[in-house]
């Protein structure tokens, strides 16, 4: 019980971790090619890990092999496509809309659970999924309801949009899927199962597209991937499915506007506007109703 005490507060601090990556995204254009970063970061977050729980996988190995299949199909949900394809998407759309198309993961994600998790939710849950979504759908209409009938899509949204429903499917496998694994050597090994995918997709972005040389840019960038939206916020990510089921952890999702917009403004210089601040007031009761005792 004293472990979870600490679950309500990650779920404020997750997001900013995750939407990190956003920054990130936007900032390696032209910089490091989409999957030669999610290959970097997914390697050296695997390298980050491998000390502490290299032990633990040898003593697993029975398991590693029991689980192998659904290891590489949620590694490829939650490592190259919600890696690669993320950064595919972020050459042609911004951080905040990044952000704003994986808030609607937080729907999907409490009806699939409902459905096939049989999680159940509270009234006041329901409640503070109906907040944050409005608060969501306000900061995308920029404060006018009409603009949502006018809003225009980039090719970069449409690959957000496979990302997200990518994001839903690797929320409710990871916890659909019971793992005889410890929950550290677990993600290692979706890790592991997600270069199984990222190496030749590596390989063919190399031969299939001139990119640029990797140089100390690509490698910071690389390294904060590897680190913040990487083993920090997984590791956080799969703690909290643990403790408060698939449902309720997404809904940290819905800080990701706000969140999103702040490291845009403060990193990327894409200002924010007062619909960000009236769409945070709606958000962020949402979410502690959802997660008060």
């Amino acid at each position: 019980m004293r472990t979870r005490r600490w679950a309500p507060w990650l779920l404020w601090l997750v997001p900013a971790l995750w939407s990190s990556n956003y920054v990130i995204a936007r900032l390696a254009q032209g910089v490091v090619a989409p999957h030669a970063l999610a290959l970097g970061r997914w390697s050296l977050a695997l390298m980050l890990m491998l000390p502490f729980v290299a032990p633990a996988l040898w003593r697993q190995r029975a398991g590693l092999r029991r689980e192998a299949g659904q290891l590489v199909v949620l590694g490829a949900l939650g490592m190259w496509i919600c890696g690669a394809i993320v950064y595919l998407g972020a050459h042609t759309t911004t951080a905040t809309n990044i952000a704003l198309i994986y808030s609607v993961a937080p729907v999907g994600i409490a009806v699939v659970g409902v459905k096939l998790l049989h999680e159940r939710m509270s009234g006041s849950q329901r409640v503070a999924v109906a907040l944050a979504l409005s608060g969501v759908l306000f900061i995308i209409a920029r404060g006018d309801p009409a603009r949502l009938l006018s809003v225009r899509f980039t090719a970069g949204d449409g690959w957000l949009v496979l990302a997200t429903a990518s994001w839903i499917g690797y929320s409710v496998l990871l916890k659909r899927w019971p793992s005889t694994l410890e929950p550290a050597v677990r993600l290692a090994a979706i890790i592991g199962g997600s270069l199984v995918i990222l190496v030749p997709g590596a390989l063919i972005e190399a031969w299939a597209t001139p990119a640029p040389a990797l140089g100390a840019r690509a490698g910071l960038l690389i390294g904060a991937a590897a680190l913040l939206p990487g083993v920090l916020s997984y590791t956080a990510h799969a703690y909290l499915q643990r403790e408060l089921g698939a449902a309720r952890t997404a809904l940290m999702l819905y800080l990701a506007p706000v969140y999103g917009a702040i490291g845009a403004w403060l990193v990327l210089g894409e200002q924010p506007g007062w619909h960000h601040a009236v769409g945070a007031a709606l958000i962020l009761p949402g979410i502690w109703l959802a997660t008060r005792r």
